[in-house]
This record gives C-alpha cells, sequence and structure tokens, in this order.
C-alpha cells in the first residue's frame, strides 16, 4: 500500500476546490493528458471522468470514478487502467494551522496491477505521488497567491468621504 502525503501552503478549501473541478484533473494526475466528464457530476459519487494517457506515439483512454466522497476532506477514487486493471486512490485532506496536509493511500484492487504489486512497483507508485503531490501544490498554491494578489488590488471600504 503506497501512503505518500505532503503539506501544501494552501487552505483545504483551496485544494479541495482543484480536486472537486474535474477539468482540471490532468493537471494534477500524473500521467494523464486530456480529460473529460463521463458521467454524473464531479465529485459526486458514481461520477466519473474519462482520460487518455500517452505511451510514446499511442493513446489509451481510461476511466476514474468516484467511489466516495466527503466534501471538503475526502476523495475515494477507483482508477481503471485497462490491462493493468483497477486501483483504490483515497485522497485526505486535513487542516494544518493555516495550510492543508494531503494524505494519498493508493493500492492495487483488480487486474495485472494486483497480481505485479510488489516492492518494486509499490516504489514507482511512490515516485509518482511525489510528482502528483508537486503538481497539485503548485495548482493549489499558485491560486492562493492569484486570490491574494487580487484582494489586495480591491478597493478598501469606508474610505474617505466627500463634502
Amino acid at each position: 500500500m503506497a501512503v505518500r502525503h505532503r503539506l501544501i501552503k494552501a487552505s483545504p478549501a483551496a485544494v479541495w476546490e482543484v480536486l472537486a473541478d474535474g477539468s482540471r484533473y490532468s493537471e494534477w494526475v500524473v500521467g494523464t493528458s486530456s480529460a473529460s466528464p463521463r458521467l454524473g457530476r464531479w465529485p459526486e459519487r458514481e461520477a466519473s471522468i474519462g482520460y487518455q494517457v500517452r505511451l510514446g506515439p499511442f493513446r489509451v483512454g481510461n476511466e476514474t470514478v468516484v467511489r466516495h466522497c466527503e466534501e471538503g476532506s475526502l476523495l475515494e477514487l477507483e482508477a481503471h487502467a485497462g490491462i493493468l486493471g483497477t486501483a483504490r486512490i483515497a485522497i485526505e485532506l486535513r487542516e494544518w494551522g493555516e495550510h492543508c496536509l494531503v494524505i494519498v493511500d493508493e493500492h492495487p484492487l483488480q487486474g495485472a496491477g494486483g497480481a505485479l504489486h510488489n516492492v518494486g512497483f509499490e516504489a514507482l507508485i511512490q515516485l509518482r505521488h511525489r510528482a502528483m503531490l508537486a503538481r497539485l501544490a503548485r495548482a493549489c498554491e499558485d491560486g492562493e497567491r492569484d486570490r491574494g494578489r487580487a484582494a489586495r488590488r480591491l478597493p478598501r471600504s469606508g474610505g474617505t468621504r466627500h463634502a
């Protein structure tokens, strides 16, 4: 079972905003190119996103389904990867001061991924998670900075009086 965590310098609400936007899936999930909604409203239970994975000149279509969602704190997904099988991916958000601790837990469920699961496979998943959490952090922290800049540009109320 591959478990990895990262402290993201953004609020849990900002992180959830990125996770809950299905159109941004390929922005933070390593290996995906284009993503689009398939069924339901992401991230509601049983909603799904279709996406493509590029393998050199080849593109393989895959799908991820929401199996459990606790808005703002937990998203459990089942990733379907064709002949490789399926995997459970749980993403938990915890408030950590003013930031968000993100914990990702992934393990294979069915297919070749489960049969081939070993220490080497686990190491590859850890590397993928490190890259995925870095991409998620970038997306969330950039958004927080943009919101901060926009807030500083807003005119303050209670300004000067005019006679």
